[in-house]
């Protein structure tokens, strides 16, 4: 115990943040004898978290918040001493935008699978035919596929192609900006895969294993409660909290590893001012295009380069309340592939979070962008505000000029878990491991692209980094 180790954590995102966090923690708690060095490309820690606060706004330009019932950043925010922080959505109808009229997403539906028959019976987002065809989950069979397969393939075999078209493809492909026909159940919901298994209906399995919604503490309302948190000065109280506390973790940023190789037991590593760092272990919490094109030279992580990635943008636009001109009582609306307009869904984010949003002002945040549907990315910011602005004008009725509009582009950003994601995942982690047994992979690439995913991986690849260094 009494060597010092090196620990290099390349990627200051919440995945290595959070590796960060807890590898000191534990170092201060057990007396650890370690030395952590964080190393990050850009300006600033906290990859796609980014928000901008001004004239009494909250604008998130990345995530803007995080399911509750994945504990991790809760946890994180109390370690941390900020859970008094947070806040919880605000609940109100979602819709999905179809044939320009909006429709109420059907109550009781998770993610798109109905647990009550009546708001999906009585839903103008489907046909006769398309309901009849949906029923036919009562009573098919289940699937005899083994492997991993598509959610689309999974859900069409189900519901038929309307309802997935229309409901289900808007509300599980806008979470990784892909396509459905191509994405891995195994990997993005494989929680349906066991429902089918278990229960063979996806309708009565649902209904079976969905929890009940309970009503607020404390009230006497029914209102349901929300299911996300963030925080109420931004999702950057998070990373600032991160960054003031990580006493004992030296942070070099604007400095890129370049190469990568193995000395012994230990890995060095060259930085872009040729600098070198000799490692006891590495955490990589990366993309996985910066973790194949370190590894390229040693023939190593060739198939995790191939994981495709997407881009996206997001468009924030500040209005007075007046500007207004026909509104939705709701919380925002997601547009299916189907649609003639260009943004792929929308948060009506003053509504969704009022901590947000001053109480004269209302602000959208609106979403362009996703597989086959990239190219409005690349368009100037002027292009891209006059389409998404006529967008708002033409569905929500918001006219005149807005207070603000800021665009934030996210190039060739979104891994695509594709059938077989899992798999590829585990071989390049066993390829590493088989040649670099001192580096970790972990971060939005390979097992979840959620923010409580992401700690969650930071704090496995600090563990497993602690076992072998301290046996």
């Amino acid at each position: 115990m009494s060597e010092r180790k090196k620990v290099v954590i390349i990627g200051g995102g919440i995945t290595g943040l959070a590796a960060a966090y807890y590898m000191q923690k534990d170092a201060r708690e057990q007396g650890l004898p370690i030395d952590i060095i964080m190393i990050e490309a850009s300006t600033e820690l906290g990859g796609k978290i980014r928000t901008v606060r001004r004239d009494g706004y909250v604008i998130e330009r990345g995530p803007d918040s995080f399911l509750i019932r994945k504990k991790s950043v809760d946890q994180l925010a109390t370690d941390l001493g900020i859970d008094d922080q947070l806040v919880r959505n605000a609940t109100g109808q979602a819709y999905i935008l179809l044939h320009n009229q909006m429709h109420k997403i059907p109550a009781g539906a998770v993610m798109g699978v109905p647990t009550e028959i009546k708001p999906f019976v009585t839903s103008g987002l489907f046909s006769l035919s398309g309901k009849i065809r949906a029923a036919g989950d009562f009573v098919l069979p289940r699937s005899e596929v083994t492997g991993d397969q598509s959610l689309g393939k999974f859900f069409r075999r189900r519901f038929g192609t309307e309802v997935v078209e229309n409901l289900i493809e808007p509300l599980l492909s806008g979470v990784y900006a892909g396509d459905i026909d191509h994405m891995s159940l195994e990997s993005t919901f494989p929680q349906f895969y066991e429902v089918e298994k278990n229960y063979r209906s996806l309708i009565l399995g649902m209904r079976k294993t969905t929890p009940k919604q309970l009503p607020q503490k404390n009230s006497h309302s029914s209102k349901k409660m929300g299911a996300f948190h963030t925080f109420k000065n931004g999702l950057d109280s998070l990373i600032e909290a991160l960054e003031e506390q990580l006493t004992d973790v030296h942070v070099m940023k604007q400095t890129r590893v370049t190469k990568i190789v193995k000395q012994d037991d230990r890995a060095v590593l060259t930085l872009n001012d040729q600098q070198q760092v000799v490692a006891d272990a590495v955490i990589m919490s990366t993309s996985h295009v910066v973790a194949s094109r370190l590894f390229e030279p040693h023939g190593l992580l060739k198939e995790l380069g191939t994981i495709p990635m997407t881009s996206v943008a997001t468009v924030a636009l500040g209005y007075p309340k007046s500007a207004m001109k026909s509104d939705i009582d709701g919380t925002g609306f997601l547009v299916p592939r189907s649609s003639n307009h260009s943004i792929t869904a929308c948060t009506l984010v003053d509504r969704k979070w009022p901590t947000t949003t001053p109480d004269d002002k209302v602000m959208v945040r609106a979403f362009v962008g996703r597989v086959g549907e990239e190219a409005i990315v690349d368009l100037p910011d002027a292009e891209i505000e006059k389409i998404v602005r006529q967008d708002m004008k033409e569905i929500l009725g918001l006219e005149g000029e807005p207070d603000f509009c800021i665009i934030t582009r996210w190039k060739e950003d979104r891994p695509q878990y594709r059938v077989g994601h899992k798999e590829k995942v585990l071989r390049a982690r066993e390829e590493v491991q088989s040649e670099f047994p001192m580096v970790e992979l972990a971060g939005a690439s390979y097992n979840g692209v959620g923010l409580p995913d992401c700690i969650d991986q930071g704090v496995a690849a600090k563990d497993h980094v602690l076992a072998k260094l301290f046996k």
